[in-house]
């Protein structure tokens, strides 16, 4: 049987150290892993910067080449024993990385033995997955992993084509597809109608990208080729209208570096949009000579982070009443408050980070608003600015629900490529944040968000797997089947609220798939007392933390037998035992970025365990209780 006092005492010390990783201004700014991907396009980027522009200070090409010398130092010092890399140190390799790493290794000089043979062992896990290193046949087995979205197949064999690996002239491009960059020329409303072969948020690769292949590999067809060089000019003014003043698109180093590799190789390394691309990457580049998957996600895991706390009660008691109101003063601030000039959202959302290039997206601001009550005990009449965030915010989720009754992550309506579609982690996420403020609503819009909420369970429902889980969007386990993480996907579901005001034939078919979706998830704890992303990964803290969470959260006729307390006090024990009372936490590969990228984040194991201590901490003293009751 779990030893209450051990589950407070390490609670207890996961607590202090989230406290203690809390910036100046009272928020938390995690640290996401270094890639290899990030790091072979910005070293990529920035030789070809160096190779095209010949008219920058000395001091600053002597300073880029330092900078570039250090990337790929730190490519070879962390390939996979294999031959390939992966996303991130700790993933095995793949076909994506692995390429831009051996096109980034072709920038660097050939007599360097070590790049030759780091370039050797790539070659031959290469042939592995490859008919041949030829464009055609790479190509092909890059287009195996995306199949009809074009988002990150076109960028890799692009690097590829820039950095020499496919020969000289336009030959290169032959096995490149053209992206038909004019289209950002066109009224941003057209985008979800004229089918972009690109997701949504990748329109700054779409114009850079699809002007390289352009100008190296122009078009046969004389109406489509005049139709690309009249709208050269406007397609990049579109691009530096939507850059962010970071310089980073979407915080990203394989983005951003996609865009300045292929500016800088039809000759426009030297404008404004290049020139913030350069100052983005310099700036991004860590120590150790790598790049991050994005610069951080500040606003997404200090929501999370409010969250967790609050599960062990009043947020006043844990952080203080001015930091309380620091922090949310300061996710208040994060809220956007005009259009966004890249997808064109409606203000009111937020994004995942508080720098210029994040996106507001709906798990963001799901988050955002669930952090807010935690923050906020009561609302008074005087306090208009919170009012307004909130309702705001409510707004704008559901402005964004598609018609299958799901939510998306950035665009209503796109749809047609899976980065873009409507997600149960996201839906679910977006059913809590409107249970929770429903009352500050008005009665009309009350019933709008009832209708809003019964397409939504509507949605979850026919999204639910056979087996009773539930598929995420963001999230993933790199050692899973398809890389599902069935697991994350089916907890965050199983959290969204079951007294909805809802149909009452909706709400009987909802609870009956709670009831699978709970009863999936205890079968599929592991021996040890830990959960992974699928009955047959290993357990890692994050997966078996959420699972410890979500079954201790469930309402009473849901989760009183004894089966569920056995279930919770096993995971109890497990995080006790791996994050050695709550004192070391070791994060595993479980965030998933555009077109499938992994990172971890240094704050996920650590915050997902304290959420699921302060949960079963609940859940065990009312079990307790209830037991005594039956028993006297």
């Amino acid at each position: 049987m779990v030893d209450y006092q051990d589950i407070e005492q390490t609670l207890e010390a996961a607590t202090q150290r989230l406290l203690s990783l809390r910036d100046d201004r009272c928020h938390w700014t995690g640290e996401l892993s270094s890639s290899a991907l990030s790091t072979a396009t910005s070293v990529c980027a920035l030789s070809l910067v160096c190779r095209h522009h010949h008219d920058d200070n000395s001091s600053d090409r002597a300073s880029l080449r330092k900078l570039i010398q250090h990337g790929f130092s730190w490519l070879i010092k962390h390939q996979n024993k294999d031959g390939g890399w992966g996303d991130t140190i700790e993933s095995p390799s793949n076909i994506s990385t692995t390429t831009l790493c051996w096109a980034a290794l072709h920038m660097k000089t050939p007599s360097d033995q070590d790049v030759r043979y780091a370039e050797q062992r790539a070659e031959s896990w290469m042939l592995s997955q490859a008919k041949s290193l030829s464009a055609a046949d790479l190509s092909q087995a890059i287009d195996m992993v995306y199949g009809k979205d074009r988002t990150f197949s076109v960028p890799i064999l692009t690097m590829c084509a820039l950095s020499g690996r496919f020969g000289d002239g336009t030959s290169a491009w032959q096995h490149i597809r053209a992206l038909p960059f004019e289209l950002a020329a066109c009224p941003h409303q057209w985008f979800r109608l004229v089918g972009l072969p690109v997701v949504s948020y990748a329109l700054p690769a779409l114009i850079a990208i699809g002007q390289a292949r352009h100008h190296h590999r122009p078009t046969k067809n004389p109406v489509a080729r005049w139709l690309r060089y009249m709208t050269k000019n406007k397609t990049l003014r579109v691009l530096q209208t939507i850059q962010p003043d970071t310089g980073g698109f979407l915080e990203a180093a394989p983005l951003t570096g996609f865009v300045l590799m292929s500016l800088a190789s039809i000759g426009h390394s030297a404008t404004p949009v290049a020139k913030q691309a350069i100052g983005f990457l310099v700036n991004s580049a860590r120590e150790d000579g790598s790049w991050p998957i994005d610069t951080n996600l500040a606003t997404w895991v200090t929501t999370l982070s409010i969250q967790a706390l609050s599960g062990q009660g009043e947020l006043t008691s844990t952080i203080g009443g001015n930091n309380q109101h620091a922090t949310r003063h300061w996710l208040l601030n994060q809220q956007y408050q005009t259009e966004h000039p890249y997808t064109h959202a409606a203000p009111g959302g937020w994004a995942w980070t508080n720098l210029s290039g994040g996106v507001p997206d709906a798990d963001d601001t799901a988050g955002a608003l669930l952090a807010l009550k935690a923050l906020t005990q009561s609302i008074s009449t005087d306090d208009d600015n919170l009012t307004k965030a909130v309702k705001r915010g409510v707004q704008w989720l559901m402005d964004l629900q598609n018609k299958d009754g799901g939510i998306p992550t950035f665009c209503r309506g796109w749809g047609k490529l899976p980065f873009d579609q409507s997600s149960p982690d996201l839906t679910a996420h977006s059913l809590r944040a409107w249970r929770v403020w429903r009352s500050l609503l008005s009665l009309k819009h009350q019933r709008h968000l009832d209708r809003a909420s019964e397409k939504a369970v509507r949605y979850l429902l026919t999204t639910q797997c056979d087996n009773g889980t539930w598929i995420p969007l963001w999230f993933g386990n790199q050692y899973a089947k398809l890389q599902h993480n069935l697991i994350y996907g089916t907890s965050r579901v199983l959290r969204a609220p079951e007294d909805l005001f809802i149909e009452v034939n909706t709400k009987r078919s909802w609870h009956k798939a709670r009831l699978r979706g709970l009863h999936w998830m205890l079968t599929s704890q592991h021996a040890d007392g830990g959960w992974g992303g699928d009955v047959s990964t290993p357990s890692t803290i994050e997966e078996t933390a959420l699972a410890v969470e979500t079954l201790s959260c469930q309402s009473q006729d849901l989760s009183t037998d004894d089966y569920t307390r056995v279930a919770i006090e096993r995971g109890c024990d497990w995080l006790i035992e791996h994050t050695d009372q709550g004192t070391t936490f070791e994060p595993a590969p479980i965030g998933l970025y555009f077109a499938k990228l992994w990172y971890t984040e240094r704050l996920y194991p650590l915050i997902f365990t304290i959420s699921a201590l302060g949960c079963a901490m609940h859940y065990l003293k009312r079990n307790h209780e209830l037991s005594v009751v039956h028993t006297s």
